[in-house]
């Protein structure tokens, strides 16, 4: 895994959990263009996702206690620490839960899996090796935003702002669905947080994948077994965006300038 240069209280690197890893890289492969690079065990091992020679990410196989807990394949979000242990310790302290208490990865880093206190997960990391400049948002391949699904976007708000020092933007009135909280960490707008909709069972961090065009993508998903969720949709700012599934059923969207 490759550590990306940034303040320590963004999100840097991204990870899906899957039942098929090798088939799972086909297929964003396909759909982003990631190209990829296999790390670790030779029989079942962990696929890094590049775009040219930047990693962005990893695939993996469901870890069997997660498996054992009913964990669909998902994608989770690591944010930079300096220090995992205070920073477990304080998430914990604040009303959040522990789900994995920090621990070594031998040459890559220390990671604990941790969730906010409206049940959201997302891991830890203090990561080993030398800095890499993070990707532009707008580079097809790189993550371009990232979304927060909860029960109660202000409580959450003031979590991640207390942990991690993300500050509220701009609010969108998205009229039934409630306030579109925008969000920024450090001196990059970030994402957004708003309250799920009924049909997103717990709250969950949601990842957007920059393409070129956002039509052609939503057919490379069609047409390489996934499921897009709605149609594209243009959204403010100028972004087009449209939620979609992998095969294994893990939850991702697609935006891009160009419809």
């Amino acid at each position: 895994m490759e550590e990306q240069a940034m303040p320590a209280s963004r999100f840097f690197w991204y990870e899906l959990l899957t039942d098929d890893p090798a088939s799972a890289a086909k297929f964003y492969k396909a759909v982003v263009g990631w190209g990829s690079e296999n790390w670790g065990d030779p029989q079942d091992p962990y696929i890094i996702v590049k775009v040219g020679e930047t990693g962005v990410g990893g695939i993996m196989r469901m870890p069997p206690e997660a498996k054992a807990m009913g964990t669909p394949p998902c994608w989770v979000g690591y944010i930079h620490v300096k220090d995992v242990d205070a920073a477990t310790a304080k998430i914990k302290a604040a009303g959040g839960a522990i789900h994995r208490e920090p621990a070594d990865i031998p040459e890559i880093g220390r990671f604990s899996v941790v969730a906010d206190p409206q049940g959201a997960t997302f891991m830890l990391m203090a990561p080993q090796g030398p800095d890499q400049e993070p990707l532009p948002a707008d580079t097809p391949g790189a993550v371009g935003w990232r979304e927060l699904y909860t029960t109660d976007w202000k409580a959450a708000l003031d979590f991640y702002a207390g942990q991690f020092g993300w500050t509220a933007d701009e609010a969108m009135d998205m009229g039934p669905m409630g306030t579109y909280q925008l969000f920024t960490a450090g001196a990059e707008r970030s994402g957004g947080m708003m309250n799920k909709p009924a049909n997103i069972p717990m709250p969950l961090w949601q990842f957007y994948f920059t393409v070129e065009r956002l039509d052609a993508a939503a057919e490379r998903v069609k047409a390489n077994g996934g499921q897009v969720l709605m149609e594209p949709m243009q959204v403010p700012g100028g972004s087009w965006i449209a939620p979609c599934l992998d095969p294994e059923g893990a939850v991702f969207s697609l935006t891009a300038r160009e419809r």
